[in-house]
């Protein structure tokens, strides 16, 4: 009686700590990273890549989760036909060969209950970098025209275009880019 008793708190406990932990799936319809670069000191032009996918997953008990970010490079968007197939070349983005961008992390920081950050590792051309995303804002409510838990954030971060073999133009175009990632997901 004894060992069923304690298989079954066992079990509790177990199934409690599960349950702090909550998968969220990225809406594609409203996340847009979009990245800024000076264009010869003239103006800072602003893209963004209209496809993305993914998940995040938040235990806020443990102030812990993960993020896994997959970016359709073919979906820059700059505004500009002609000049979405130049980004897309081999010299900038190279789609042909590497159709996707990623950002993965196991670790996301917290101030309070407050998520401030999320260290992860940024993939372009297949080369692979590690990236801190500053997490400017970040919101989790009742969604509420889905009727569904749901989280938005904002985050930035400046990486440079030549640790991705994209460096072609430099300095004169800029090498320091900046990420700008708005975010919403919504509970699996």
């Amino acid at each position: 009686m004894k060992r069923i008793a304690f298989l079954i708190v066992t079990s509790v406990i177990a199934t409690s700590a599960l349950a702090a932990q909550e998968t969220y799936v990225i809406d594609g319809t409203h996340t847009y990273p979009r990245f800024s670069y000076s264009h010869f000191g003239f103006s800072t032009q602003i893209s963004r890549f209209d496809k993305t996918s993914g998940h995040i997953v938040i235990d806020r008990e443990a102030k812990t989760g993960s993020v896994n970010v997959i970016i359709t490079t073919t979906s820059v968007d700059t505004g500009y036909p002609l000049f979405n197939e130049h980004i897309q070349g081999v010299d900038f983005l190279d789609t042909a060969k590497y159709p996707t961008a990623t950002f993965t992390s196991n670790k996301v920081n917290f101030d309070g209950e407050k998520i401030v950050s999320v260290d992860g590792t940024l993939t372009l051309k297949g080369i692979s970098k590690p990236v801190t995303l500053e997490v400017i804002s970040f919101q989790c409510m009742l969604h509420p025209m889905l009727n569904k838990d749901a989280c938005g954030a904002n985050a930035t971060a400046v990486v440079k275009r030549t640790d991705f073999n994209m460096g072609k133009y430099a300095p004169n175009v800029g090498d320091e880019v900046t990420l700008n990632i708005a975010v919403e997901a919504v509970k699996e």
